[in-house]
This record gives C-alpha cells, structure tokens and sequence, in this order.
C-alpha cells in the first residue's frame, strides 16, 4: 500500500457514537503508520473517561483491517496531547460542535 487514503477512508465511517461525528472529523486519529501490510493505528479519545472508548477502539480496527493490503492492525491509545476540538476537530465538526 502506497498511502494511507484508503485506510483514512475506511477510518471515516467509524462514528463517535455519543458525538454522531466520525472519528477522522474529531481528529482522533492521530497517524497511521504502514509497515508492509501492519498498520499501527494511533488514535486518542474525546475524554479519557470515554465509556464507549473499547467499542470506539474496536471500530476503528475492524475498519483498517477492511482495507485491501492489511493484513493486521494494532490500536494505540494515547491522551498525549489531550484532544482538543479547537486544534484536533474539521472546521465542520467544529461547526457541529458549536466550537468557534
């Protein structure tokens, strides 16, 4: 796999179930890295209380392991830095979030 557009791709349809914004808007992804058909996937969470942070984290690996090329996926989760909607968030979901 040359980029990782199709994998972003794929990250879009996962939705933040209690924002209803997926996770590539609210800039949760924080990178993908390929290593020959391996992708670490670094993502953090909108707080790290998320209750739904395993079925969000499950999402995102069943969406990059969908991708054409991948063979496995490994999640990492980090809060460094904290997610923030002013930096992380799409100025759409910015808009969806009432954030100026």
């Amino acid at each position: 796999m040359s980029n990782n557009d199709g994998v972003m791709d794929a990250l879009s349809e996962v939705i933040d179930p209690e924002m209803g914004i997926s996770v590539t808007d609210l800039g949760l992804i924080y990178g993908v890295e390929n290593q020959e058909g391996h992708l670490e996937v670094t993502m953090t969470l909108t707080s790290p209380g998320c209750p739904v942070a395993p079925e969000i984290m499950a999402a995102v690996h069943r969406a990059a392991l969908s991708v054409d090329e991948v063979e496995s996926v490994h999640v990492n989760l980090t809060f460094s830095p904290l997610w923030d909607p002013r930096v992380h968030a799409t100025e759409d979901a910015q808009m969806e979030l009432g954030v100026f």
